[in-house]
């Protein structure tokens, strides 16, 4: 087992590197949805999906 461990060594660490930032923008997505920031960027005023994204206005 430790074999295989050191023969992969960087392979796992690019993994959890990627989990790690993968599990990072996950995290702030679902916070910035919870605070009601726009993951767009732009104005909703144009927007086709204004009413799915803010139902309460």
């Amino acid at each position: 087992m430790l074999t295989w461990i050191m023969g992969n060594i960087s392979t796992i660490v690019v993994s959890a590197v990627l989990i790690l930032a993968v599990a990072a923008a996950i995290t702030s997505m679902v916070h910035d949805k919870r605070k009601g920031k726009s993951s767009c960027g732009c104005g909703c005023a144009g927007c086709a999906m204004n009413g799915a994204c803010h139902p309460g206005k």
